[in-house]
């Protein structure tokens, strides 16, 4: 081999070297950017991933919350209308109580509501089945206590279930037994709430 061609071999073997380096530096600079991109996008994915987790636990949360509100609300509005029924059974079971208990109960009405002189209003059935006895016996229980007496029969009916209203002039007194019933629910209703429910 002359010197030309030692040179040319030299040449060679030091190009092929200094490609060689170039190539195995960029190699490493490939792989540390790679490195480096995969463990971003590890970190972006593990982000998104607990963030999709935490909005999942949170919508499941928050139905979870109205599913229980919800249900809590049907109970309550449940709960509301027994109390409500039971208070109409009781109105149903005053108008029911055997002929003389509710002439009576109708009479402590008159006499204990009367200030004396007004006109008695009953129902149509109530009218018919008790209005002379109750206006006759509220009258008597009245003088006996001393108080003014008076009571008359309205000639006309009125609309409600039971009891019954006295008017005097333009001023009545509501003794149904609608109003009387819900007199009582203001008081009652957190008691008979708690019988039913606790």
């Amino acid at each position: 081999m002359n010197g030309l061609e030692k040179i040319n071999a030299r040449i060679r073997q030091e190009s092929q070297t200094q490609a060689e380096a170039i190539l195995a530096e960029a190699q490493q600079k490939c792989e540390a950017i790679k490195e480096r991109w995969e463990a971003e996008a590890r970190q972006v994915y593990e982000a998104r991933l607990s963030a999709g987790r935490k909005a999942i636990r949170a919508e499941a949360d928050s139905a979870d919350r109205i599913a229980r509100l919800e249900s809590k609300k049907e109970l309550l509005r449940l709960k509301q209308d027994m109390v409500s029924a039971s208070f109409d059974k009781a109105r149903d079971a005053i108008s029911a109580l055997p002929a003389e208990q509710y002439r009576a109960f109708l009479v402590r009405l008159a006499a204990n509501a009367a200030a004396g002189g007004e006109t008695v209003i009953l129902n149509e059935k109530d009218r018919a089945a008790h209005g002379a006895q109750v206006v006759d016996a509220a009258n008597a229980a009245l003088q006996k206590a001393g108080k003014p007496a008076g009571l008359t029969l309205a000639g006309t009916a009125g609309d409600f279930a039971g009891g019954l209203i006295l008017r005097r002039g333009s001023i009545e007194t509501n003794c149904t037994t609608e109003l009387l019933v819900e007199l009582c629910r203001g008081d009652m209703a957190a008691k008979l709430a708690g019988v039913l429910f606790d």
